[in-house]
């Protein structure tokens, strides 16, 4: 846990340095700074209102402990063992099982299951999804999978404006060729470090949540049913829902293709392998 902490920061580092390089690179000093504000405007949106998109894009709604009793039993109990606050909870009318928390920290924490989820998992394997979220709210990955978000988006945009401002071949900017290069590679490389920031998160949830509920197993069980769901009722990959997709325990598109290979959640087979061994599991 201590080497996925470590990794993140490295990734997230860098992230932030590159979104300065390029600002220096298209406009010398001014540029920096300027991509310096913009990066610092970006982290505080995200740190401030990525729990509302993300409840807003899944149209999720507040419940209530006797709509879901077994819910509610479940987060108080794993709430009270990990000696944190109770965090709001949320359903979504998706039939696709997937859930996800959000909030900036366990105070102001929300988690959100899906209707299907609810349908899909028995009381072990919900507790194990429950202990999973938990964990992403107890390891801050909520604001560090929204800052990088944010980042990554912020590295896309000043690739394009490369090519709009920087397209002169003069000494002071990158040239035409360098700014067609950096509106190529540009995402590509932002998309690959925040996918290795949330998989790296995905995998310490998935132990840190283990941990908590004690029972690696379930967590396991559960992993294999949403990802069969998901497969069989994709959600549309539209701009709200693809916002949000990195904070869901699994991925809630079709994952197929390319969108499987750059994907933000790690294999399935790789995590329940990771849990099984947890659990002194041996094929």
């Amino acid at each position: 846990m201590h080497h996925n902490g470590l990794r993140t920061a490295v990734l997230l580092g860098g992230l932030s340095a590159l979104i300065v390089a390029v600002g220096a690179w298209l406009g010398g000093g001014t540029g920096a700074q300027f991509a310096f504000v913009l990066a610092l405007v970006s982290n505080g949106v995200a740190y401030f209102f990525s729990d509302r998109i993300a409840l807003s894009a899944m149209r999720a709604r507040p419940v209530s402990e006797v709509e879901q009793p077994t819910l509610y039993r479940i987060v108080r109990e794993l709430s009270t063992e990990a000696r944190q606050p109770m965090p709001r909870l949320y359903i979504s009318p998706t039939v696709q099982p997937n859930a996800f928390a959000t909030g900036r920290s366990p105070r102001r924490a929300a988690v959100c299951v899906t209707y299907g989820l609810t349908k899909l998992l028995d009381e072990a394997e919900l507790r194990g999804v429950i202990g999973h979220e938990l964990s992403h709210v107890y390891n801050r990955d909520i604001l560090i999978s929204s800052v990088a978000g944010a980042l990554a988006t912020m590295i896309t945009w000043l690739s394009y404006v490369a090519v709009f401002f920087g397209g002169s071949d003069d000494d002071e900017g990158p040239g035409f060729v360098g700014a067609l290069l950096m509106m190529l590679l540009g995402p590509v490389a932002a998309t690959m470090v925040q996918m290795a920031i949330t998989r790296t998160r995905e995998f310490q949830a998935d132990e840190s949540g283990a941990r908590l509920t004690g029972d690696p197993l379930a967590l396991a069980s559960a992993l294999r049913k949403i990802e069969m769901g998901a497969r069989r009722l994709p959600l549309p990959e539209n701009s709200r829902l693809t916002s949000a997709a990195h904070m869901m325990i699994a991925n809630p598109f079709s994952g197929s293709g390319l969108a499987r290979l750059f994907s933000t959640h790690p294999p399935t087979s790789e995590r329940v392998a990771r849990l099984e061994r947890m659990a002194g599991y041996r094929r």
